[in-house]
């Protein structure tokens, strides 16, 4: 099934309505089901991935701009001294990349992660270690740096059954997070 034709994940819907105004990064973002729910709450979107078809699906979609790179090459991050006020993660782990998506999550900003961990080669892929989370690794990879508004882990139903972690955290000034939009 096309991203595209998939409805965004309730964990990002839930949290996306936190993001303030502004600038939205959705990150490996398949053909833009996350990128479109962004630019439908009022965010201009940066929709990057390496699969240029997938991101001609986005063409035309108003208020979303789209960036092909591959963010595994070892190049340098794409997006240098780009700040956002939201950043959405789904279905993608390139464990390297944390360090960068802290450094570019504006003051104030929201991170909404959400994919696979490790136990999910039970119900098929990913099933290589290499792409999922072990327990807790989400939490530990961003609590330092960002507040977190929420933090779950374990067995989801759809859109297929899958082993997650998920996360929402917000780049915020001592300790202070809006729990409404």
């Amino acid at each position: 099934m096309r991203h595209a034709a998939l409805p965004p994940s309730p964990w990002v819907a839930r949290w996306a309505r936190l993001i303030p105004r502004g600038e939205a990064l959705d990150l490996a973002c398949g053909e833009g089901r996350h990128a479109r729910l962004l630019a439908s709450l009022g965010q201009r979107v940066t929709a990057l991935d390496r699969d240029r078809a997938a991101l001609a699906a986005l063409e035309g979609v108003a208020g979303v701009a789209t960036v092909c790179a591959d963010l595994e090459d070892g190049g340098p991050w794409p997006l240098a001294g780009r700040r956002f006020a939201g950043i959405v993660v789904a279905n993608y782990l390139h464990r390297p990349l944390f360090k960068f998506l802290i450094q570019a999550l504006a003051p104030g900003g929201v991170l909404i992660y959400e994919t696979f961990m490790a136990g999910n080669e039970r119900y098929g892929k990913p099933s290589n270690p290499e792409f999922l989370l072990m327990p807790g690794e989400l939490l530990a990879a961003f609590a330092r740096e960002l507040t977190v508004a929420a933090f779950e882990q374990g067995r989801v139903a759809r859109p297929k059954t899958a082993l997650v972690q998920r996360l929402c955290a917000v780049r915020a000034s001592a300790g202070e997070v809006a729990l409404e939009p």
